[in-house]
């Protein structure tokens, strides 16, 4: 039995590398040669992951429930309410079995603050940043789906962000988001602060951008007693009055374990004990907060920097 990978840029590959490495054979397939009514009715299949672009979700899960397939989706799900509705519909037959590609809830620092007491909690900050044109070797911003008005830009490629500060934050709401663009790529933003608050708890911010000369990845919170920043690229934690915290991580130790549940759950064995597992029935809340800043972005300005 296979487990389809559809989508062959840098995350498919990195998925079918993993699957094989967790002793399962995938079968790599990119989306732009695909037939997809070659799919329907294979019985060699177990489950799917989909690594396509934003835009292309819903035919690909609907095939997965019309099969009992269930479903590694990357992330975000969707960016407008009507198509993750359309999607939660469609999955119904494997949702309890079915995975959302929010890796960052494995990591040990996100998962450490997730468990904390963070009740006298008044003010958040997450802040991720890096210089688009260095990603990675090879790539294009301009050839990319990152470039696309339609399921591109910097909240939807790092709206990992805004489903930590959900997992940390249980119960946030959004508020204002402001982004900038760039005069080469419309409605593209490349940098976003969403602003957000807990009814009767905790106001914050998460801080995107495409454009930082380094790159940084860090969580600031405040309490009534206390200031915890965290720095996830480290990572570690700091608490005031006690010694930084380190964490053993590889990033893509985050991957595996994530794919190592999904495959746990596509063979009806027990997951890890990450109470964060973001299944689909579990991250409705994250998506739909997704959706809501995308649709709520007002553009205040732009970034000169040359994509060339």
């Amino acid at each position: 039995m296979v487990i389809l990978v559809i989508g062959a840029g840098s995350i498919g590959r990195r998925h079918a590398a993993n699957i094989e490495s967790l002793g399962r054979k995938a079968e790599l397939l990119p989306w732009r040669s695909l037939e997809t009514a070659d799919l329907d009715g294979r019985r060699d299949v177990a489950g799917m992951v989909i690594a396509t672009g934003t835009s292309i979700r819903l035919p690909l899960i609907q095939i997965a429930a019309r099969n009992d397939w269930p479903v590694y989706v990357e992330k975000p799900l969707a960016y407008q309410p009507e198509d993750i509705a359309r999607i939660y519909e469609a999955i119904t037959p494997v949702i309890d079995r079915s995975l959302l590609g929010f890796m960052m809830r494995y990591h040990p620092v996100v998962r450490e603050l997730a468990c904390m007491d963070l009740s006298t909690a008044y003010g958040f900050h997450f802040e991720i940043g890096h210089d688009v044109r260095r990603w990675r070797e090879g790539w294009k911003f301009a050839d990319s789906y990152a470039a696309s008005a339609m399921g591109g830009g910097v909240l939807l490629d790092l709206c990992h962000e805004i489903d930590m500060a959900e997992c940390v934050f249980p119960g946030i709401r959004i508020g204002r988001v402001a982004s900038l663009g760039h005069d080469g790529f419309p409605g593209v933003d490349f940098v976003s602060r969403i602003s957000l608050a807990q009814e009767n708890g905790a106001a914050g911010e998460v801080a995107m951008d495409y454009v930082a000369p380094e790159a940084i990845r860090r969580i600031s919170i405040r309490t009534e007693d206390r200031t915890i920043d965290a720095d996830l690229t480290v990572p570690e934690i700091r608490v005031t009055g006690a010694e930084p915290r380190r964490f053993e991580h590889v990033r893509n130790s985050m991957f595996l374990a994530a794919m190592s549940d999904f495959l746990a759950l596509v063979d009806g064995q027990p997951v890890s004990g990450n109470s964060l597992i973001p299944r689909l029935d579990a991250v409705r809340r994250s998506t739909d907060l997704i959706a809501s800043a995308w649709a709520s972005r007002r553009f205040v300005g732009s970034v000169s920097m040359d994509m060339g």
